[in-house]
């Protein structure tokens, strides 16, 4: 999403292996600790994310959690079946609900020289009652952006960079590191 350019390595090409951790209540705060764990290790610049769907009439949730929502409900044999947990438990906790305004928020910490720099993306949307699509992943088979007709999970993964928050956030973060 970067374009060329850029030597992007990934965590074990560093020699990171494992889960991150993302302790904090905000993705913020948990793109900057991940950003900032890689860093200290590795003493490169670096970037990392946190994403959430925030579902206003759950309060925001499940946020931070998005990834993890249905945990309690595991343990999942593969994260396949975590992400179909994830979007069950939304849609039951959605059931009658009229009101399904959503957004999905993407936010980057980059850590170039040593300064720390924030990008951030978001799309608003609304939660479907039932699943739409075979492609994407996580909450996009019921995420329909706004004003559009289809899910993420109908669309190709052009397209849906082109429109969704990791996406503008990522282009925020190109422009940035380009001017």
């Amino acid at each position: 999403m970067l374009g060329s350019g850029y030597e992007v390595a990934g965590l074990r090409e560093t020699g990171i292996n494992g889960e991150i951790p993302e302790p904090y209540p905000t993705l913020e705060e948990n793109a900057l600790a991940k950003a900032r764990y890689v860093h200290k290790r590795t003493g490169l610049n670096c970037f990392a994310d946190d994403t959430g769907l925030e579902i206003i009439a759950l309060g925001g949730a499940p946020g931070v959690f998005s990834a993890r929502f249905a945990a309690e409900e595991g343990p999942f044999p593969n994260q396949e079946s975590s992400y179909r947990a994830n979007m069950k438990k939304v849609l039951r906790l959605m059931e009658g609900i009229p009101r399904r305004e959503a957004r999905f928020r993407t936010v980057i910490a980059l850590i170039l020289d040593g300064k720390e720099y924030f990008f951030e993306g978001q799309i608003k949307g609304t939660i479907l009652e039932k699943p739409r699509g075979e492609g994407g992943f996580g909450y996009d088979p019921i995420f329909v952006p706004e004003g559009r007709n289809r899910s993420f999970a109908e669309m190709n993964l052009e397209e849906k960079n082109r429109i969704s928050h990791r996406g503008e956030a990522f282009r925020k973060l190109q422009e940035f590191l380009t001017s």
